[in-house]
């Protein structure tokens, strides 16, 4: 089939639309929210830098993608109905996915670009890794292709995703009606994704339909009491590009390198949630959050 537009490609004066509007309300006061400029600039320079990978492995991803093509055991035609069907076949398999991409060190050395940031609005969304097609999304969506989806349907379809899940970083935004909290992803939601307090640790893991959680037991509400506190459990501390994008793997290389010659610590540290530790003492989010509700002043608030 022809390639299909990229959504994201065509919303990027949109992008910047709401960039700057919602600059301009949170710097005059009309907005919840904090902006540091070295902060956005550099999560401006990672999206661009995303693009820039992405642009270079696209001959790879496009090879690796129609590996599974001559396997389909259909072949879905491209139109409405099939594309609402793939939307919601891919959220699902994006689901997954990102969850993985929490509970596996090797998926987390790329993820973990995106946690890195302590604020979080508009900017924070385009803060995308630089890893190409190397840590599981093209693999995990490999199932699509073999029901019958051509990967560039699934490549439009991924766009749409994407492009749904720039609006919900803000705080600009509290709350959007209950139905639509029930149901959809939504900012609330997305800014306990990107918390790192121990109650809201590795939940939240939607992309457009937070049902998957609330179906899967990774559901957690944001409440009032408990405002989230953004970046990750280790913060990086640092504005480089360069090392925003490659310090969870130099670490990863370098706990490796410590461990000496040992083939299956070293497998354990790829496969194993981040925090694992060959010594036992894990620093797993399971383990922050157990020290938490162990001295919590009162067990309503581990609720």
């Amino acid at each position: 089939m022809d390639p299909l537009p990229s959504p994201t490609t065509l919303a990027i004066p949109a992008f910047l639309v709401s960039l700057l509007w919602e600059w301009w309300a949170v710097k005059t006061g009309r907005a919840k929210g904090r902006y540091e400029t070295r902060d956005a600039l550099t999560s401006i320079a990672m999206g661009l830098g995303n693009v820039a990978t992405g642009a270079v492995t696209a001959g790879l991803s496009a090879w690796m993608m129609m590996v599974f093509w001559p396997m389909r055991i259909f072949e879905m035609p491209t139109s409405v109905w099939s594309g609402v069907l793939l939307f919601v076949l891919y959220d699902f398999a994006y689901y997954w996915k990102h969850r993985f991409a929490h509970r596996i060190r090797w998926f987390w050395t790329e993820h973990v670009t995106h946690h890195s940031s302590e604020r979080y609005n508009l900017t924070t969304a385009l803060r995308q890794p630089w890893f190409g097609p190397l840590t599981g999304l093209i693999w995990i969506g490999s199932p699509l292709v073999v029901m019958g989806f051509h990967p560039a349907f699934i490549a439009f379809v991924a766009g749409l995703n994407l492009l749904y899940q720039f609006w919900i970083h803000t705080e600009a935004i509290d709350r959007m009606p209950n139905w639509f909290e029930a149901v959809m992803n939504t900012p609330s939601h997305h800014r306990v994704h990107h918390a790192t307090n121990p109650r809201y640790l590795d939940a939240n893991y939607a992309g457009v339909f937070i049902i998957w959680d609330r179906l899967f037991g990774t559901f957690v509400k944001e409440i009032e009491s408990d405002p989230p506190t953004f970046g990750i459990v280790t913060p990086v501390r640092s504005y480089n590009p360069l090392k925003v994008a490659f310090h969870e793997l130099a670490a990863l290389i370098s706990d490796c390198a410590r461990d000496g010659l040992r083939p299956l610590t070293w497998a354990k540290r790829f496969i194993y949630p981040p925090g694992w530790s060959p010594d036992g003492r894990h620093m797993r989010s399971e383990d922050i959050r157990k020290r938490w509700r162990e001295t919590a002043i009162s067990p309503r608030e581990t609720d």
